[in-house]
């Protein structure tokens, strides 16, 4: 069966990075994994294989059929529940379970923002996304980012290893990377709930809004964004008690910083 680019799929074929995947998972016979998008079955595989419960969500539809004939035996037997939707629509209904899957380069962020934001997060996050975006994830670069501020809000990002583009069917323009997000909770919004007495959602929502704020123009100082959303003084009072540099950008801004400016002006 060919791979769908409307679909963004690329197929895993290297064994070695299916291994990773899976240790890197820590997996074992006592836990549930939802994996997005199984396409062939070939991750679908190797989990089963250890012994765990999973919960495979495939939107192709030929693929899907393909999937209820290839594990007939496993979905009758309750190892496997295959459900026909798209990830992005799908209703969490699970708790207690990891998430593990190569996924379309093109939703990284809307899965990362779905799993990360939900009520009910996995307890462990195993990607394979576009080596660029995993990079940018864990700030290689030391320079941070939306995204990597977003991610590190609720979780530990660890960089596994690259998988080169020649391990897939159709071969990808770019090398992919296997990234491993950990310590995943709400801590760091509940924190600031606790702080400002404030409920956490509406934190939630106003870190985010002050993040997206701060990398609003790259060229400009982390002060001079902020006093977009924030009033000029109210900003320049808090960088002052923070002892913060006034000519910082938000690149260089780690997410504990980040924390302390949400507890003074998220409100």
């Amino acid at each position: 069966m060919r791979a769908k680019k409307s679909l963004g799929q690329h197929f895993l074929k290297s064994e070695r990075a299916l291994r990773t995947m899976v240790e890197a998972g820590k997996v074992t016979k006592e836990d549930t994994v939802l994996e997005i998008g199984p396409g062939r079955g070939v991750l679908t595989e190797k989990l089963l294989a250890v012994g765990c419960q999973v919960i495979a969500v495939e939107k192709d539809d030929g693929l899907f059929e393909l999937l209820e004939q290839k594990f007939a035996k496993e979905i009758a037997s309750s190892k496997l529940t295959l459900i026909h939707d798209d990830i992005l629509n799908f209703k969490l209904k699970i708790e207690n379970y990891k998430l593990i899957a190569n996924i379309p380069y093109n939703i990284t962020g809307a899965i990362l923002k779905k799993f990360l934001g939900a009520d009910c997060q996995p307890e462990r996050i195993i990607l394979l996304v576009q080596k660029e975006v995993a990079e940018r994830i864990i700030a290689r670069d030391k320079k941070e980012s939306i995204l990597s501020i977003s991610v590190k809000a609720y979780g530990t990002p660890r960089y596994v290893e690259t998988v080169k583009a020649g391990s897939f069917a159709p071969v990808p323009k770019v090398d992919s990377g296997i990234i491993v997000i950990e310590n995943i909770s709400k801590a760091f919004f509940q924190d600031i709930a606790e702080a400002v007495d404030t409920p956490c959602l509406r934190v939630e929502r106003g870190v985010f809004e002050m993040v997206r704020a701060g990398f609003k123009s790259k060229r400009k100082k982390l002060s001079s964004n902020l006093s977009t959303i924030f009033s000029k003084d109210e900003v320049k009072k808090v960088f002052k008690t923070l002892n913060l540099d006034e000519n910082i950008r938000a690149e260089d801004v780690g997410t504990q910083t980040w924390q302390k400016l949400a507890q003074n002006l998220v409100v």
